[in-house]
């Protein structure tokens, strides 16, 4: 199974941070990767591109408050956007399915 995040790209803008840069890990195991938004940037969203190259939505912050994580599979995705620190999208454990590029972005209001 292989985990691509990519860094430094971004749909709204491609001045955020994202480590690591690629992982690679296989059935049930456990996936954190972090964003860094743009300075000044209050919005963060993460998307998942599959090996289909589909885009999905997966959740969104203003600052660490989530606005919409509708999209996401909850039993097994976690994410966070603390204060001062790096956001995160945390998968665990890992499944065929979670192959794909995983995206963030920042945005302003």
């Amino acid at each position: 199974m292989v985990l691509s995040h990519l860094l430094g790209a971004g749909v709204l803008d491609a001045a955020v941070t994202q480590t690591p840069g690629q992982l690679i890990k296989g059935k049930e195991q456990k996936v954190k990767m972090y964003c860094v938004p743009k300075k000044g940037h209050p919005f963060i969203f993460w998307y998942q591109q599959n090996l289909a190259k589909e885009f999905k939505f997966l959740i969104s912050f203003q600052n660490e408050n989530i606005l919409d994580e509708t999209e996401m599979p909850k039993e097994r995705f976690s994410a966070e956007c603390p204060p001062n620190s790096p956001c995160s999208l945390e998968i665990h454990p890992t499944e065929l399915q979670d192959s794909a590029v995983y995206l963030c972005a920042s945005g302003e209001s």
